[in-house]
């Protein structure tokens, strides 16, 4: 999510120290487990391969359709208004498929892809831009209270966050808020929540301004799982100058079951098992 300002600082910790190595392919022994605290439980997850992502592309919203990738992005510093666009690129190349670039006064975030067709979510202007998935044309718009932050969809509503601890289900043709659940863990609400993907029958989201993905389920809200990729930086991109260690983007390949992630200019796009019940 956009923010004008943010972090540069990475945690150096040994708890930072993330349980995925690509190299060998190798699963953590240990499995998914839970306190007596009622915590989330811890998900253990591995790095399998590696993409190559626009480092240009301050990450708002990732979908994956029609054998390709979909996004949406914003732009990273607050001064250069006017680079907000979405994008489908080849997973293998990162070459650039076709591009539509946003109106100088919006601000792109997260998209959905729902019965052929992009939902675009916009920050403050309060505006959802809807398109044919193939061609990109703008079919129609809509309006809605509040900022945009991520989306997705179950098959039948779409699911929105704004940087709350609310997801909100939207009808897909008028985008009328229908229901409104509260995501919350054993602290009680979890605020930020940032880029959607349903995967499963659960949402996998991130979590602004950290390194974690939660696992949620979408009919109480309940955190029930949580994965953390710190370290990932530092691991598998430590020369490339990330101006923001943030990550954001999930994206699920419902046809081959492989889930993708990445984080705002990282010039990584990576496949990851382990969260989706592999």
């Amino acid at each position: 999510m956009h923010k004008l300002f943010f972090k540069l600082v990475i945690t150096f910790s040994l708890f930072a120290v993330i349980s995925c190595n690509n190299t060998d392919n190798k699963k953590d022994d240990q499995p998914s487990t839970t306190n007596n605290n009622n915590e989330p439980a811890t998900l253990n997850f591995t790095i399998v391969n590696q993409f190559p992502h626009d480092t240009n592309a301050w990450t708002e919203g990732l979908e994956f359709y029609n054998h390709s990738l979909y996004e949406s992005t914003g732009s990273g510093n607050g001064n250069d208004e006017g680079k907000s666009k979405l994008t489908a690129f080849d997973l293998s190349t990162g070459h650039t498929l076709k591009t539509i670039p946003l109106a100088k006064q919006y601000y792109g975030e997260g998209i959905t892809v729902m019965n052929n067709k992009v939902y675009q979510l916009t920050w403050k202007e309060k505006t959802c831009f809807v398109y044919d998935a193939k061609t990109f044309q703008k079919i129609k718009e809509f309006t809605y209270d509040g900022e945009g932050w991520g989306m997705t969809n179950n098959g039948k509503l779409i699911i929105m966050s704004n940087g709350s601890s609310n997801l909100y289900f939207r009808d897909p043709e008028t985008f009328k808020v229908l229901n409104t659940v509260g995501v919350t863990d054993n602290n009680g609400p979890v605020g930020n929540i940032n880029e959607l993907e349903y995967v499963k029958g659960y949402i996998l989201a991130n979590v602004w301004e950290t390194d974690l993905i939660l696992k949620i389920n979408p009919e109480s809200g309940k955190v029930i799982g949580k994965a953390d990729f710190s370290g990932t930086e530092l691991k598998y991109f430590p020369d490339s100058r990330v101006t923001s260690p943030i990550m954001n983007g999930i994206a699920y390949d419902s046809t081959s079951h492989k889930l993708y992630v990445t984080g705002k200019y990282w010039p990584k796009i990576f496949e990851v098992t382990g969260l989706t019940g592999e």
